[in-house]
């Protein structure tokens, strides 16, 4: 959520932010209620006010005389015009909250102009895609791949694109896992294991609602949402809490399954392992102060980027557009791995900036040193990484003549052994 002050003293400051994101929205509705919830807060304070002094002036007159019961039938009327007043104004209140939640955070100036993902600008890029892997199919074209990531009964135990993982498969995703959570502790991420599920303000305080609600599950009758990150959690760990300043900033990392609907999504690229509406993935997360915010952003980015360059995997970090940017975030990377079988890149990691957006919606606070008073944070979060395109990319990129699939040697200790084989 950004400040109601910057909304309300530059319009033009939003209204050319949406304009580079290519949003929708109704900026003058949105300043209309500010302005009657504005005008009837103002209202009711001034009748509080006016019922105080007539309870004031009523104390100091001897009780029973005529002026002491004038006051008295003042104060009730003052009293009922109040809570008439304040009745509407908690409709109003109401109002006033959806139109904030309603209005996306601001681009970075450092965000390039854009409409769609074609217009997203290719930052770096590591690692040869030209290489000869004579071997590279689709991964699911591969012989014996339905042993391993087995869809058929996936689909007839829960649907669609909740697979089964199976003997090399489970241990590669296990080993996966591990790996990653390994190599982000060593850069200094605490671990959590998060919560799976979570209720409905901590999916407001990330902007999951009311922007998603279409791509998350949700369970009845308690109202509670299957993540569709680990950063729904993990940024809630700290709502309505106040840090120390000399306690930023804080890391951490989470592996959890993810659950999204990804309604809509058809085609090509749901393929195989592309799509799916259940997948595992290790997040990592930060609470920064405002003056490191991108510094930070930086580092979080260069240690998603360190598992990939482990993995041995092509890999491209795509500077997202205006237009590809989305409601909440400031600025945010992609990081995308070469898919040798498909010919093709795949995402696996998006590493954001949200300023205090989802600050100022979580009440995350740390307290200034210089002058004591609590300042919003800002917060970073990233994936490194996400599971199924980084299995695709193993699969296509290590493929041998023989069928089986080279492990790199990081990946080694913890898959134990040094080829993945479809007949196991």
């Amino acid at each position: 959520m950004l400040d109601p002050k910057l909304i309300r003293e530059s319009p033009d400051v939003i209204r050319a932010s949406l304009a580079k994101k290519h949003l929708e929205l109704d900026l003058d509705a949105v300043l209309a209620i500010d302005s009657a919830w504005r005008s009837g807060l103002q209202e009711v304070e001034a009748l509080r006010a006016k019922q105080k002094a007539a309870n004031n002036a009523m104390a100091a007159l001897p009780k029973g005389s005529p002026e002491f019961v004038a006051k008295v039938a003042e104060m009730k009327a003052v009293s009922a015009q109040a809570k008439e007043r304040e009745t509407e104004l908690k409709g109003i209140e109401e109002k006033f909250r959806q139109a904030m939640l309603s209005v996306p955070n601001l681009a970075h100036a450092s965000v390039p102009e854009g409409r769609t993902p074609d217009d997203n600008v290719v930052f770096s890029l590591h690692g040869a895609i030209d290489v000869a892997r004579p071997h590279a199919i689709p991964h699911w074209e591969i012989p014996g791949f339905e042993r391993l990531f087995d869809f058929a009964r996936g689909a007839k135990v829960t649907g669609a694109g909740f697979p089964f993982y199976v003997g090399d498969g489970a241990r590669l995703v296990r080993a996966l896992i591990q790996f990653f959570l390994d190599e982000n502790t060593k850069a200094g991420y605490v671990e959590v294991h998060p919560p799976f599920l979570v209720n409905a303000a901590s999916a407001i305080a990330t902007g999951a609602l009311p922007d998603k609600e279409g791509q998350m599950y949700e369970t009845t009758p308690d109202s509670l949402y299957a993540i569709p990150t680990a950063e729904v959690p993990l940024t809630n760990f700290f709502r309505d809490e106040i840090l120390e300043e000399s306690a930023l900033p804080v890391l951490r990392c989470a592996y959890s399954p993810c659950f999204r609907r990804e309604a809509g999504s058809y085609g090509k690229d749901v393929r195989g392992l592309n799509r799916v509406h259940q997948f595992d993935k290790v997040e990592l997360l930060k609470w920064v102060h405002p003056a490191t915010s991108y510094d930070e952003l930086d580092k979080l980015r260069d240690d998603a980027e360190a598992r990939l360059r482990k993995l041995e995997l092509p890999y491209r970090v795509l500077l997202m557009c205006g237009g590809d940017l989305g409601f909440t975030q400031s600025k945010k990377y992609d990081l995308e791995v070469w898919s040798a079988g498909q010919k093709r890149w795949l995402e696996v990691s998006s590493c954001s900036s949200f300023e205090s957006f989802q600050a100022r919606r979580a009440q995350i606070r740390y307290r200034a040193k210089d002058t004591g008073k609590p300042e919003f944070v800002h917060t970073l979060n990233g994936s490194a990484l996400a599971l199924p395109r980084v299995i695709s990319a193993l699969l296509e990129n290590n493929l041998q003549e023989d069928g089986r699939v080279r492990i790199p040697a990081a990946l080694v200790p913890y898959f134990g052994k040094e080829f993945l084989s479809f007949s196991a």
